[in-house]
């Protein structure tokens, strides 16, 4: 009696609840994680018949039958069986366990001993989320890279625009709008290098059943071949296949791949909240120094315009690190030479945090696209404090004149509601130094070196390289 397979259920999540990544992620849906699958399987019989072990007839036909669509990319399979792999999955613990009869059944009977040779579930399942993660973090960077060159013209454009920069909430001295961006814009890019990095070193799984490669060397043997020069052959020839990085060695319970590339998905997303947060502070209707291009609006009070954007990204921001430490616990308690749920948990985990990556990244692309500033705003609330914003410069340029005690006397009593500039111009000590108050309290002139730190960031295009 044909066993009956529950039909598949309504998409689970199409992202009603986490509209950060609504728009992006196709990549790491359940059907694009099917055809990395199959794409590794296909991948391995490839490289047995590139290292001269599998027939070319069965290479050939595996490939044509099994949808091969070309180096690194998905398998396009006629009508995929993905409903019959997920209920198959729970049985076995994974995905690959089901897949593999389904995949033999459409090779002919004499070829069809080269689907999955010698491979164990691991071995593809690594591989497949390996090629997943290096598609999905490439259009991960082509967002970051257009954000940061929308931030690099944002910051030369207001390199010269004097704003009160904050500690712990307060203001503190002056900075420029200019200067901030560039601390937005050093952050991101320096996340984005690192995934650059740690992408192009994402490797292919091939270790075997124990991580011996025991298997392979067999087969080579048993095919007249060297097994160790085969074995060496075959993994880079399968890394190769996936546009992977070919492992020195396999990585079964060694999960540096996982955990790096989480770290780096992490530090990405800690970027891109950065920003974020800024904005949505900055945004503040009693602060209004910047406003986010297409705002969000309000189901009741149709006067706002919420800075939606910078809102979803901080809530990417606030899941990712603890998306994240869950990779290294699973990978701190990956035993044996197969983990019992660590390398289960990877998986979810993983995807989870691509696609808030993802998600940050494409609404930090559109957010800095269409950043504005209110300059009146940012000078409003720069003077809000009648000079006092400068009290660091007073304290450096007239402590030799009248005395430390006395910048401090003159501070407080500023503090408490007296005119600032007027009191300094009453001491005689200074009206005899010749000092210039007006420029003296002018947070424009107390700036340091500002201009010079957006400097360095400039367009991409006017970078030497």
């Amino acid at each position: 009696m044909p066993i009956e397979l529950p039909q598949p259920p309504p998409v689970f999540d199409a992202g009603l609840l986490s509209p950060v990544s609504v728009g992006v992620g196709a990549e790491l849906s359940d059907e694009a994680v099917f055809g990395a699958l199959v794409t590794a399987e296909v991948a391995l019989a490839r490289a047995w018949g590139s290292v001269g072990v599998a027939p070319p007839a069965a290479v050939a036909e595996l490939s044509h039958q099994l949808g091969w669509a070309g180096q690194g990319e998905p398998c396009a399979l006629h009508d995929p069986p993905l409903a019959e792999i997920v209920a198959g999955s729970a049985a076995g613990g994974n995905p690959v366990i089901p897949l593999v009869p389904v995949l033999a059944d459409r090779v002919s009977g004499e070829h069809r001993a080269w689907v999955h040779r010698g491979a164990t579930s691991q071995d593809i399942l690594d591989s497949a989320l390996m090629l997943v993660a290096r598609r999905s973090g490439t259009l991960l960077l082509a967002d970051l890279r257009a954000a940061e060159c929308a931030l690099a013209e944002f910051a030369q454009e207001h390199r010269g625009l004097a704003a009160a920069a904050r500690t712990l909430t307060q203001h503190a001295v002056p900075t420029t709008v200019g200067l901030r961006a560039s601390g937005w814009l050093r952050g991101i890019r320096r996340a984005a290098d690192r995934l650059d990095a740690t992408l192009q070193e994402l490797p292919a799984q091939l270790g075997g059943a124990g991580g011996t490669l025991a298997s392979f060397a067999e087969i080579a043997r048993s095919a007249g071949a060297s097994p160790e020069d085969t074995v060496t052959r075959l993994v880079a020839a399968f890394a190769q296949e996936l546009g992977l990085a070919a492992p020195d060695a396999p990585w079964h319970t060694v999960r540096w791949p996982v955990t790096e590339l989480g770290a780096a998905l992490t530090q990405v997303v800690d970027a891109l909240g950065a920003l974020a947060t800024d904005v949505a502070t900055l945004s503040r209707t009693e602060l209004g120094e910047l406003a986010e291009g297409a705002a969000g609006g309000s189901s009741a009070m149709p006067q706002k315009r919420n800075p939606a954007a910078s809102v979803l990204i901080r809530s990417a921001a606030l899941r990712a690190p603890q998306l994240g430490a869950t990779l290294h616990l699973a990978a701190a308690l990956a035993g044996d030479e197969r983990p019992d749920g660590a390398w289960h948990a990877e998986w979810p985990t993983l995807r989870e945090l691509l696609r808030l990556a993802r998600g940050g990244a494409a609404q930090a692309r559109r957010l800095v696209s269409g950043l504005r500033v209110d300059a009146n705003a940012v000078a409003r609330n720069l003077a809000l404090t009648d000079g006092l914003i400068v009290a660091e410069r007073l304290a450096i340029v007239l402590g030799p004149v009248i005395g430390a005690e006395r910048v401090r006397e003159i501070v407080r009593a500023a503090g408490s509601g007296g005119h600032l500039a007027g009191m300094l111009r009453a001491d005689p000590a200074i009206a005899q130094s010749g000092i210039d108050v007006t420029a003296l309290l002018d947070p424009a002139q107390y700036l340091g070196l500002a201009a010079e730190l957006t400097e360095p960031i400039a367009l991409p295009s006017q970078e030497t390289p």
